[in-house]
């Protein structure tokens, strides 16, 4: 076992944290307030390479393909704020399927869009619907075949970046009766006739990024953009939601890190009865058992990324490290609420965004109880 970063894994740490500190904090509490997208701040991230950072180079992109320094980088975004850091993961979102299922040549067409570092090009995951979500075989979102296109015709919810994308990642069903077999996945391009932006959802977190309901009536699609034989897309969504919560796992810990040192320096300088309230069993305690729950998170987070880094499956350590860590979040920043007290409440002090970011936390990409539900099926 070695628990050091490599020098490089260190640098990539350094570069998104550098970034996280100078641009995504002093403009987080701005774009949360008036829930706009950070147009600038991504803008500024993708000049260098921070948007498309886990493309490999040869595709435009920084090359960074260990799922584990994915994570370094990661950890430091949502440090900075989560919803600027999801606003510009959605663009890694897209690029997952597309890597995970597509030819050589849909890779050297699509993925070079989105890695552009002179024009943010947005990318979007549509795999949600009203009523299916975890539950793939339930989607009614279809493709019908029409000569050598396909119609994509239906209505995907919770998307981030939905209505805005400059690429989509569809996933339809080709065969209703076929159930799992029966779900395909096509790239789309975000300017095809037939799409339009639903309703933008107004959220408790996340409010730098765009999240929004996306319609589909009868959008032509060419068969060269299928990814995968048709019928082959809850394989390739599974290794796709395998590979992404072990990254959700590590934002929850990015959150909860930022209100954990935030508290830790307020327990410091706040004095009450003459010390710093630190000095209390009742303050230090909960904030030793908050640093703790942090570092176990990181652990089971990088864990999980290192089992996929080596090629095996990390189905159950990563749903163990997203459901740990979703839950792990929303107590800390809890906490960290507490500790502030009523300055915890306001909205001068950054934990209470950070407590209301931390909640989507448990609930995205599976909530914590569909992690169990997976975790209990592997044991």
């Amino acid at each position: 076992m070695d628990f050091s970063l490599t020098p490089e894994q260190e640098a990539l740490k350094e570069w998104a944290h550098g970034f996280a500190e100078r641009e995504m904090r002093p403009a987080a509490a701005e774009y949360d307030e008036r829930e706009e997208f950070p147009w600038e701040v991504l803008e500024k991230a993708a000049a260098i390479g921070l948007l498309a950072y886990s493309i490999p180079e040869e595709y435009g992109g920084s090359g960074v393909t260990s799922l584990v320094s994915n994570l370094v980088i990661a950890e430091e975004l949502f440090w900075g704020c989560a919803g600027i850091a999801t606003a510009m993961g959605g663009i890694g979102l897209a690029a997952l399927p597309i890597l995970e299922m597509g030819s050589e040549e849909q890779k050297r067409r699509w993925l070079p869009l989105l890695a552009d570092p002179n024009h943010v090009r947005l990318g979007a995951m549509c795999l949600t619907e009203p009523n299916a979500g975890s539950d793939v075989v339930n989607l009614s979102t279809r493709a019908v075949r029409d000569g050598s296109d396909y119609l994509i015709t239906g209505t995907k919810t919770f998307i981030t970046n939905g209505g805005i994308a400059d690429v989509y990642v569809v996933f339809a069903k080709t065969n209703p009766d076929a159930g799992y077999a029966g779900v395909s996945a096509f790239i789309v391009d975000g300017k095809s006739p037939g799409i339009s932006a639903g309703k933008k959802f107004k959220k408790l977190g996340l409010r730098a990024s765009h999240t929004a309901e996306v319609h589909f009536d009868q959008v032509r699609v060419p068969e060269e953009n299928r990814l995968g034989p048709e019928g082959m897309a809850f394989i390739g969504a599974m290794k796709m939601l395998e590979h992404s919560r072990p990254t959700v796992a590590i934002a929850a810990v990015g959150v909860a890190r930022a209100a954990y040192e935030f508290a830790l320096e307020y327990a410091k300088e706040r004095i009450q009865f003459g010390k710093p309230i630190y000095y209390n069993q009742a303050i230090s305690f909960p904030l030793a058992e908050m640093r703790t729950k942090i570092d176990a998170g990181r652990l089971l987070a990088y864990r999980a990324a290192w089992l996929a880094d080596q090629q095996k499956s990390c189905n159950l350590e990563g749903s163990m490290a997203k459901a740990f860590c979703g839950d792990m979040a929303m107590e800390v920043t809890t906490q960290a609420v507490q500790t502030l007290g009523g300055y915890g409440y306001m909205r001068d002090f950054p934990v209470e965004k950070w407590f209301r970011d931390a909640k989507i936390m448990s609930i995205y990409e599976g909530t914590t109880q569909i992690q169990k539900r997976v975790m209990t099926r592997l044991l």
